[in-house]
């Protein structure tokens, strides 16, 4: 066994993103319960440490050529080919995105269990948060993300023409996206302070590492769930060439939305025939673990700028996005540069304003190729297979557009034409990288995967803490929610 890596801890967090910085630094805070954090991706100790790109909230590291990933061939839709990006960092995703911070919707919590309701979670998001720019009961004070929004005064061109045009076309004001009904055009909560996004494990995690009781091994992979019948035991990992096992008597996966169903199936847990098939042993028959999960469809409409823009208008720390459009099931996100400048090596060099689907009804699945860790899962979005979804993508493409033809945007860009057919629609489909319920809570284990207080059905000792238990993709970005569900199952665990 590699130096460093105790045989055995009171628990074991499985993933080392948002949730699991978040979880392994609360767990530790009582100084009896041994700690193991496990991380497939590179770790760091100290902020400083940090590359640029890594820190530089204007740049996105999840291009093609990126080290922070795990890049992920999808299918968007039938034919539809496609790749994603998950952050591999201690920090997860959270350490690579945008630092959009916006909650769910009040009436998202509607499909989780009563229990989950807006008013048994807002506490939690209170917690997790210092708001800079709003107090009182629905803000938090004192918590380790620093929430912001973007003044008017640094606002890109783009983004000023477009809350002016959808202000102009009948949109409310929404200055709090994070208050409860909010809706309209407004700033987007950021969780980024002098230009530096600031992840879970930035706020959570580092801080916390000099503690005797925390262990975390980064660059380690987790390949199987170890189990007696069915009790948890610990997991089997690899570290370099190297394979060993760490016993515990509890393990909490928090691996995100792909890997967690990945290394459950590959582990026994999930729908038996399909295990039963590549001749993984049945732990627990769970027919949901993969199944029926959601993302938010997103299509680029690009244009061209008029004229320069001041170079002064976009430096390397303006957030991607500063405003938003949140209305009836719908996002619009113009973004402050395109993503060839945004993603370094994506090779998209056009400006655009994406159009997303923020309930989205298409399902889709997660399924195992092989039994063999090192394969990646197939991930099949079937997006806009629902006719609902086409039909409101067509109309929200089409107000797009209207929005991108209108005073005062009009004078600053030319938009490029639009078709509105499902070859145009799919041609320009892509992903906002949410995915979420491919584990979901519920009260049984005919309709989820995991219980209320996120302990997989049937298993002792093993539980699951990220996007993946989210009944549905929440009509806001998961990011600000995994937090919170984080903060709140520490307190169950």
């Amino acid at each position: 066994m590699p130096a460093g890596v105790p045989e055995f801890a009171d628990v074991v967090v499985v993933g080392g993103g948002s949730c699991g910085s978040v979880l392994a630094a609360r767990l530790s805070e009582d100084p009896h319960r041994s700690v193991v954090l496990v991380e497939s991706g590179p770790g760091h100790r100290l902020p400083a440490e940090l590359p640029q790109e890594l820190r530089d909230a204007g740049v996105l590291p999840v291009g093609p050529d990126s080290r922070w990933v795990w890049p992920y061939a999808v299918e968007l839709a039938h034919g539809r080919p496609g790749w994603i990006a998950r952050g591999r960092i201690l920090g997860g995703s959270g350490a690579v995105n945008g630092g959009y911070f916006v909650r769910a919707a009040v009436d998202d919590f509607d499909t989780w269990p009563a229990s989950w309701s807006y008013e048994q979670v807002l506490p939690y998001y209170r917690a997790i948060e210092t708001d800079s720019d709003f107090a009182g009961p629905w803000h938090g004070s004192t918590g380790p993300i620093p929430v912001r929004r973007e003044p008017r005064s640094d606002w890109h061109p783009i983004s000023a023409a477009f809350v002016d045009a959808a202000r102009a076309a009948g949109h409310a004001e929404d200055p709090d996206k994070n208050a409860p009904g909010a809706h309209g055009v407004g700033p987007v909560p950021l969780n980024i302070r002098d230009g530096v996004r600031v992840g879970p494990a930035t706020a959570y995690l580092l801080p916390h590492l000099g503690r005797p009781n925390l262990t975390v091994r980064a660059d380690t992979t987790v390949t199987r769930i170890v189990f007696e019948g069915n009790r948890v035991t610990g997991i089997e990992v690899v570290n370099g060439e190297r394979a060993h096992t760490i016993r515990a008597s509890t393990v909490v996966v928090t691996a995100g939305a792909i890997a967690t169903p990945h290394l459950l199936m590959l582990s026994g847990i999930g729908d038996a025939g399909h295990l039963s098939e590549l001749g993984i042993p049945v732990v627990a028959d769970l027919p949901l673990v993969g199944a029926q999960f959601t993302d938010h469809p997103e299509v680029v409409l690009s244009y061209r700028y008029r004229r320069p823009v001041d170079r002064t208008a976009r430096t390397r720390r303006t957030p991607a996005l500063q405003v938003t459009l949140d209305d009836d099931g719908i996002e619009m996100r113009p973004y402050t540069a395109a993503f060839g400048d945004l993603i370094p090596g994506s090779g998209i060099g056009k400006p655009c304003l994406g159009v997303v689907l923020t309930r989205p009804r298409s399902r889709g699945e997660i399924r195992l190729v092989s039994a063999d860790p090192r394969d990646a899962p197939r991930v099949s979005y079937r997006y806009l297979e629902a006719s609902e979804d086409r039909v409101m993508m067509r109309e929200a493409v089409s107000h797009a557009a209207d929005l991108l033809h209108a005073r005062p945007l009009n004078g600053l860009i030319d938009p490029e034409p639009i078709t509105l057919s499902n070859d145009w629609l799919r041609a320009r489909l892509g992903t906002s990288l949410h995915l979420s319920g491919s584990c979901r809570i519920g009260v049984g284990a005919d309709d989820s995967v995991v219980d209320e207080r996120c302990r997989v059905h049937g298993i002792d000792g093993l539980f699951v803490v990220d996007t993946s238990i989210f009944p549905a993709v929440p009509s806001r970005g998961p990011h600000a929610t995994a937090i919170m569900v984080a903060e709140r199952a520490g307190c169950f665990l």
